[in-house]
């Protein structure tokens, strides 16, 4: 896994301002894409629901404030920016991962900025306010019927390979300030006791997990669900089974039960964002980094590492001498249930903060790589493909292949091409050997004649919505 975060809140990263126009828009996001490819980054995260707001046409909630500038007006000229940067990361064989933030309703915002149509205006008891923003009550039936109504819709209209949730539970607290759901707890209690309100409120987190889960697995089995927490699942001095860490907790503060929900199969992925140096006193990256090896329950697992930390000054020393970034990836290499990265955030990755950009290309992403499949998700590999063949054309030839069929579920996402020096097809198990990743079932050779060297043999592979790669063509 080598992903990205397009932060959209605020306008992070994606679109640059509020006042652009679709073209500017669209512009801003081929040139992040195509910089991902350049770098063989394989799968986009983009956040399409930063405040009970939506960057796709939503019959639940209005467009984003962040895409137009106000709350509820769509794009002009219109277009659905969803759709066309699941398109274009497909094009470029990248898989996008949808980014939700679940309870979060405001941010920097005030009630009188809602669009008319926002949940807010329409049904004012479902939120509370706390530290001056508004969120969803998490204590509430409704909040999580609805919730899942929005995950139903972008599952069942667009073609997402994966449902994303990062830290933002119930949000990080406040010295002195409680948040506001004595109301709730008291009238909605489940079975807890005045002093449970803390596991009450995990609960509440638990549930809306659980049923996430079987709400996409219902509709598309092979979209996944994964989350990115605080990196401190808990401390060992409050929990036997913690970190030798010293810092905020997911279970006490945030109130999510990551462990739980890799116990029980919840989530498909797990990324703790572990954006604390080697060597740390109260959080060492190395510590947690091998705390989550042990205790991913078999989950995919990613690590999500903090980009925009290199080369700042007032980071500290790790950060300004060498690459602290590089350092982790190379002690990940040393842990085999770490299976991929992501990085936080785009306008940090593309800067090349300390030659990270040069040292991935030139050395740990020199040659693409494929998404991992999961445990969690049972399935098969399609097809393989037939009448592979090259196509003369004047100066160009195409190398060709019959398309693959979606056979029992299985939709092909794109092709793995192959080429070996010399008269004979090798084993499809060394990256070094992989061309290229092809959309569609022809390449014109010519583009890469750059890497081709006297005789050639090619094969070619299908891999599927399931990250399943089959076996390969005849050479």
């Amino acid at each position: 896994m080598r992903a990205v975060w397009i932060a959209t809140v605020a306008n992070i990263d994606f679109p640059s301002s509020k006042n652009l126009t679709t073209e500017q828009q669209k512009s801003e996001l081929l040139y992040i894409l195509d910089q991902f490819k350049f770098n063989n980054i394989n799968t986009v995260i983009l956040q399409i629901r930063p405040t009970a707001d939506a960057f796709y046409p939503s019959a639940l909630e209005p467009w984003s404030a962040w895409l137009t500038g106000s709350q509820g007006t769509q794009p002009l000229p219109y277009y659905d920016p969803l759709q066309f940067a699941i398109e274009q990361a497909h094009q470029r064989c990248m898989e996008l991962h949808v980014w939700i933030n679940p309870y979060r309703a405001s941010h920097k915002l005030d009630n009188k900025k809602f669009a008319d149509t926002h949940l807010f205006l329409t049904k004012p008891e479902l939120f509370v306010k706390y530290d001056g923003e508004y969120y969803f009550d998490p204590g509430l039936d409704e909040t999580r019927l609805f919730l899942n109504k929005v995950v139903e819709d972008i599952v069942m209209r667009y073609d997402i390979d994966a449902i994303h949730f990062d830290d933002y539970f119930y949000p990080y607290k406040v010295a002195g300030k409680e948040f506001p759901d004595q109301k709730s707890f008291e009238n909605f209690p489940r079975g807890f006791s005045r002093n449970q309100k803390d596991d009450w409120r995990r609960n509440n987190v638990n549930l809306i997990i659980s049923e996430l889960n079987r709400t996409i697995k219902s509709i598309k089995p092979w979209v996944e669900f994964g989350i990115s927490p605080f990196g401190v699942w808990r401390n060992k001095k409050n929990d036997v089974r913690g970190s030798e860490t010293n810092a905020l907790q997911n279970y006490d503060d945030l109130y999510a039960d990551v462990l739980l929900w890799l116990k029980n199969g919840w989530i498909d992925y797990v990324t703790p964002q572990l954006y604390w140096e080697i060597g740390r006193k109260n959080a060492d990256y190395a510590t947690l980094a091998r705390w989550w090896s042990k205790n991913c329950y078999d989950a995919n697992l990613y690590i999500g590492m903090s980009v925009y930390r290199l080369g700042n000054a007032s980071q500290g020393k790790a950060w300004n001498e060498g690459n602290e970034i590089v350092r982790q990836m190379e002690f990940n290499s040393r842990l085999p249930e770490i299976k991929g990265t992501m990085f936080y955030n785009t306008n940090s990755f593309l800067r090349n903060l300390k030659g990270l950009n040069d040292n991935l290309r030139n050395k740990r992403f020199r040659f693409p790589a494929l998404c991992p499949s999961n445990k969690n998700i049972v399935s098969c590999a399609s097809a393989e493909p037939k009448n592979l063949r090259v196509i003369r054309d004047g100066k160009n030839a195409y190398l060709a292949w019959n398309a693959v069929n979606d056979e029992g579920g299985c939709q092909v996402s794109y092709y793995v091409v192959y080429a070996f020096k010399g008269k004979r097809a090798g084993k499809c198990d060394k990256a070094e050997h992989i061309l290229t990743l092809a959309a569609d079932n022809s390449i014109n050779l010519r583009d890469f004649s750059h890497l081709l060297d006297g005789n050639m043999t090619f094969v070619v592979t299908a891999f599927n919505k399931f990250n399943y790669e089959s076996e390969p063509s005849a050479e």
